[in-house]
């Protein structure tokens, strides 16, 4: 498919073809490929999403909306995007990338669209960026319910860490204490990418958990 199909579904068209070919090249492509312009739009995903979060739901705290923005940036919602945008069809991948079906794996769609938006950025600004983006998460922004996206801290954690290409935690049973009618149990969430250990105590496991969850995600909104 030609660049032309695409830059009419992003509503942008590249004054510097060259920046759209590198944001669809793969690195089993060509030594020039994508990842520095990936980098870069992954930072301005964020800013964008941040920003319309910030301006379209003023009720929500910093942590909340911590939260969605993790939701809305993570590799599925991108491979969705760029699904939608048909990106597959116009990467330029090795050929065993090809062979595996490299067009259809969703980190290396979802790396091609921050690329892109990487490749917006160098050719016309933050504005124009912006422009795209807004406009691809249109739909998903304007039916987003913040009640029910606001997930549980496991949930919310686990998304988190997605986000960011981490591994997700491990929960390590403590302690278990008191008489059988009234056991406690204290559960360590361990996040060893990011040396981040949290304690939890309930009255179950899953609760001991979600507590120790909960705590890592404030560490982490903090840092």
């Amino acid at each position: 498919m030609r660049a032309e199909s695409l830059e009419r579904d992003l509503g942008y068209h590249f004054q510097r073809p060259a920046l759209l070919r590198q944001a669809l090249t793969h690195r089993s492509f060509s030594a020039d490929h994508n990842e520095r312009l990936e980098f870069l739009g992954d930072s301005i995903l964020n800013m964008v999403i941040a920003m319309a979060l910030y301006e379209r739901f003023d009720g929500l705290r910093e942590g909340e909306m911590s939260r969605l923005r993790a939701q809305l940036v993570r590799q599925d919602a991108l491979q969705q995007l760029a699904e939608r945008l048909e990106l597959g069809s116009h990467l330029h991948l090795g050929e065993g990338e090809l062979k595996s079906g490299g067009h259809r794996r969703p980190s290396i769609l979802a790396d091609a669209l921050e690329a892109v938006f990487g490749a917006i950025y160098l050719d016309a600004g933050f504005e124009a960026a912006k422009r795209v983006i807004d406009g691809l998460y249109a739909d998903g922004l304007g039916a987003l319910d913040p009640a029910r996206a606001l997930k549980d801290p496991k949930t919310a954690l686990q998304e988190l860490l997605q986000a960011r290409r981490l591994p997700l935690p491990q929960y390590v049973m403590a302690e278990e204490r008191g008489e059988a009618h009234a056991r406690e149990f204290e559960v360590h969430c361990v996040i060893d990418s990011l040396h981040v250990r949290t304690s939890g105590v309930g009255l179950s496991r899953r609760i001991a958990e979600q507590v120790a969850a909960a705590a890592a995600l404030q560490k982490l909104e903090q840092a």
